[in-house]
């Protein structure tokens, strides 16, 4: 049976523990056990983070310690998933860099708040995780966010609809749904999530199922082929 882990909580204006139920609930039904935290110390057992299938974290505006970052990312590099949303992964530690380097971008901004209501544009992709799913509104935050250019794009947003500094710029198409590689491991990010009920609409809800079963699915291809992170391994200094 897959395992997973969902660790929860920092600032609770993002309701993390109503999103990881919801989550737990979406895991539980595809047939995989699933263990919660409400804190990062579970963080410390590196060997349980390497026999995950997938880590999801639900943890914004936080700290963590380097010691407890780096297992995380180390696990990952050797094959165990990620995937998160909205501020629980992509504005999570805004100390740790390699986090941010990890998850495939940080959120900067959201212009005009929690009301705005926007599209999330599905990309034609080669991905599966967005087939048969429509272009979809939400009214909630609407993301700006610093992204690694090597990440596969699946969804957008036009910027500007709230107007602000960057407005000035013209428009642009911001990711709000990815995937990544990190070493074998898979991430998979969207940045929906400002509270749980944005899960009541059918399209986000799907979105994150099949993302957090696409990150998993990549823990039995690394066992199965006997692959982990060690030949991206480097001891040169990386921050």
């Amino acid at each position: 049976m897959k395992k997973a882990l969902i660790v929860h909580g920092g600032w609770q204006g993002h309701e993390p523990e109503k999103v990881a139920n919801v989550f737990a609930q979406i895991l539980e039904n595809a047939g995989m056990q699933v263990t919660t935290a409400d804190n990062l110390d579970i963080f410390a057992d590196l060997e349980m983070l390497k026999n995950l299938h997938l880590i999801v974290p639900i943890w914004t505006m936080g700290e963590i310690a380097n010691e407890l970052a780096d297992n995380v990312i180390n696990a990952v590099a050797d094959g165990t998933g990620l995937a998160g949303c909205h501020g629980g992964m992509c504005d999570a530690f805004r100390n740790h860099v390699t986090w941010q380097f990890m998850t495939g971008g940080n959120w900067v901004s959201h212009p005009g708040g929690a009301d705005v209501e926007y599209k999330v544009c599905i990309r034609n992709s080669s991905s599966p995780l967005v087939d048969g799913i429509p272009d979809f509104m939400v009214r909630s935050e609407q993301y700006y966010l610093h992204v690694d250019p090597a990440i596969e794009v699946l969804a957008t947003t036009r910027f500007p609809l709230a107007k602000w500094f960057h407005s000035t710029n013209g428009e642009v198409d911001m990711p709000q749904v990815w995937t990544k590689r990190w070493g074998v491991g898979r991430v998979f990010y969207n940045a929906l999530g400002h509270s749980a009920s944005v899960f009541d609409i059918p399209e986000a809800k799907e979105l994150m199922r099949r993302g957090m079963l696409w990150a998993a699915e990549g823990k039995d291809i690394a066992l199965r082929h006997g692959i982990n992170g060690d030949p991206w391994r480097s001891a040169d200094k990386q921050v």
